[in-house]
């Protein structure tokens, strides 16, 4: 005990200075926890927590009681899973082949192109999207139209909204996801390289057999933390470039929690959703820790 005292004490500084963050963290994160009674009341603003009605799960009952919620639910986990993948699978790869640039001047300008996307807002990609899609006057309609094509309303036809919205989201983020792996092909021994070729090893076999075992741990690091946005399809995304057309494809569960609460005013129903969404992420991130330690046996902690 003395001895935890006396580290404390020659540490005083570092705590004190870790202090204005901690307490940020627990006013914008752990306090608004509690707002999670709403989904057991029936929520009225003017009474307050203490004095909304009870109502045990009856905002529970009627969430799964909605006429489409089950398509709402395979919407989200669709699209999110569909996102998931291309957001491992895309960024591993060009960042393999950026790896390959000797050219660092090139190369850095191809990590900035790439990146930039990324710190744009979907509420200013939404209207640049939603003109290049157009099926009348959009870049790719006209393309399509000059080829004899019937043009594709990609963001108005619900079969192919999913698979807009996920190449749109991977246009956007693989940037990112590229700088990490690029960071971690850094911290792999140049020996092992040497060897792999010592050993009449080509390019494709020290990809395959030094660079991707290299890296691995990043990989599955990204994909557990993933996991945990197992239902965020991508609200921001979403929002603003849907409409009504699409819901039986592109309604996803934050989109609905919008309307039921933001428009409906029914925030008791609208927290059970979120509340109902937040628990699956998280059986599916802790899942998601187990298995990677009992088959990779890796730990992020």
């Amino acid at each position: 005990m003395k001895k935890k005292s006396g580290k404390f004490q020659r540490n005083w500084s570092l705590h004190l200075m870790l202090l204005p963050a901690l307490i940020l963290l627990v006013i914008y994160n752990y306090v608004p926890l509690f707002g999670n009674i709403m989904a057991f009341q029936k929520f009225n603003p003017s009474k307050g927590f203490f004095g909304s009605k009870w109502v045990g799960l009856e905002n529970f009952e009627y969430v799964f009681n909605l006429p489409d919620i089950y398509q709402v639910i395979w919407n989200t986990f669709y699209i999110a899973v569909l996102k998931i993948i291309m957001g491992i699978v895309v960024p591993v790869i060009v960042a393999l082949l950026l790896n390959e640039v000797r050219n660092m001047k090139f190369k850095r300008s191809l990590q900035t192109m790439v990146y930039f996307p990324h710190f744009l807002s979907w509420v200013i990609l939404a209207g640049v999207f939603v003109d290049i899609l157009s099926p009348s006057d959009g870049v790719i309609g006209k393309i399509f139209t000059s080829l004899g094509l019937e043009p594709i309303f990609f963001l108005g036809d619900p079969d192919w909204f999913p698979y807009t919205m996920v190449l749109t989201d991977t246009w956007k983020e693989f940037g990112y996801g590229t700088i990490v792996y690029l960071a971690a092909l850094t911290g792999i021994d140049p020996c092992l390289y040497e060897a792999a070729v010592m050993d009449g090893a080509g390019r494709w076999k020290q990809t395959l057999h030094v660079t991707l075992p290299g890296i691995l741990p990043i990989v599955v690091l990204m994909s557990i933390l993933a996991m945990g946005n197992i239902f965020n399809a991508g609200f921001d995304q979403i929002f603003n470039m849907y409409s009504p057309q699409v819901y039986s494809t592109g309604d996803i569960l934050d989109t609905l929690v919008y309307r039921i609460g933001m428009l409906d005013a029914q925030y008791g129903v609208a927290t059970a959703i979120g509340l109902f969404k937040s628990v699956i992420s998280f059986i599916m991130l802790a899942s998601a820790y187990a298995l990677a330690y009992k088959f990779t046996d890796y730990r992020v902690f």
